[in-house]
């Protein structure tokens, strides 16, 4: 997972070329926001027959401003996914990462109490095998 760690966040709003039908910028939103492409399509396509004047240079605009998506920008399938996760709701990976954090702690502490009890000084001293009893 510290791999994860080596660049900035790459989940960014991009023009995505590669499933676009104009100019990417419908593929590049649905992608960014974990939404249906053919959905986000239609809604744009509904909003120009409403909204002729707004949407149009909007999606013009974005056109110019946006990057095109790299190729390679993520690694592996899981790479993306803990970085839309990130992107997405952060308090979600933060609270696992805090779950995980209090097991390795009881963990710890339970490895702690065996290790400083009695029955492991009477184990020792018999030559008993105690890694047993502290890897649960």
């Amino acid at each position: 997972m510290s791999d994860l760690y080596e660049r900035k966040n790459p989940h960014r709003l991009y023009r995505d070329r590669e499933n676009a039908m104009l100019a990417g910028v419908c593929a590049g939103l649905a992608n960014y926001f974990g939404l249906c492409r053919k959905g986000l399509r239609l809604i744009t396509a509904v909003c120009t027959v409403f909204f002729f004047p707004f949407v149009v240079p909007a999606y013009i605009i974005l056109t110019i401003i946006l990057p095109v998506k790299p190729e390679n920008l993520y690694k592996d399938e899981t790479q993306e996914k803990f970085w839309r996760g990130v992107s997405m709701a952060p308090s979600d990976v933060f609270s696992n990462l805090s779950h995980r954090f209090r097991e390795l702690d009881l963990r710890l502490q339970s490895m702690e109490a065996f290790v400083t009890s009695r029955e492991f000084e009477m184990d020792r001293e018999l030559g008993r095998n105690s890694r047993k009893n502290v890897t649960k």
